[in-house]
């Protein structure tokens, strides 16, 4: 395992349930995601109280819009010091530039270490069926790969991508990038919603920097005991 637990856990729950277990989790894992959900039920507020307790805090919002717009919200979650964010690469170069550029303005005027901007390539829960659904007639794998070098030239800190295409990633930005990938679950696990996942320890070995895990860990009877059971796995 890295010298960095590379476990991040998705909070995707209530308030209570998230503060709940980010007391559990305290010395188990660094790094804890606020999505959509938590965020939008409790806005700034919950990724102060999680940075109180001592965690990084990864705000997973996948801002899609105009450049200004996207500009503007990366500079308020800069603000709040989130360590990590996300964007889609879907919406081009220069949107995900001006997130990059705004976000470390942001950083710099309030002191804060700027955030690493993270380029969602395609969704986990996304197949090549999917993708044709919509009118795109690359397939999954092709479509991260597009996407990540999208990415790259636009100066992203990472990206997000299944483990199945964490190598090609890899490859394609270099040893220094984040990657970072949902989608993975212990053997041990049931499989969820995710089309396409991977073991914690398959997915570091394929070039991932950090692994999402969620249900696993915090629908656990004890999810510290499974967050030590993950992190176990991976010595």
């Amino acid at each position: 395992m890295p010298a960095e637990n590379p476990v991040i856990v998705a909070l995707d729950c209530s308030a209570d349930e998230a503060m709940a277990l980010a007391a559990t989790l305290r010395g188990k894992v660094g790094w804890l995601k606020v999505g959509m959900t938590l965020y939008y039920a409790q806005g700034p507020q919950i990724v102060w109280s999680l940075r109180e307790l001592g965690f990084d805090v990864f705000v997973d919002l996948k801002l899609h819009d105009i450049p200004h717009q996207v500009a503007g919200a990366a500079a308020e979650i800069a603000k709040l010091g989130a360590g990590m964010f996300t964007v889609h690469a879907g919406g081009g170069a220069d949107m995900m530039r001006a997130a990059v550029e705004s976000s470390r303005r942001a950083a710099e005027e309030t002191g804060n270490p700027a955030p690493a901007v993270l380029a969602v390539t395609v969704l986990t829960s996304s197949d090549d069926a999917t993708l044709a659904s919509v009118g795109v007639e690359r397939t999954a794998a092709e479509q991260v790969e597009l996407l990540a070098r999208l990415a790259a030239q636009a100066g992203v800190d990472g990206i997000v991508c299944s483990p199945r295409e964490a190598a090609a990633v890899r490859a394609i930005l270099g040893p220094d990038a984040l990657v970072v990938t949902p989608g993975v679950r212990p053997a041990w696990s049931e499989r969820g919603d995710q089309a396409r996942i991977s073991t914690p320890a398959d997915a570091l070995a394929a070039g991932a920097s950090h692994l999402v895990i969620g249900r696993p860990i915090t629908s656990a009877p004890d999810p510290a005991e499974a967050a030590a059971r993950i992190a176990s796995e991976l010595t």
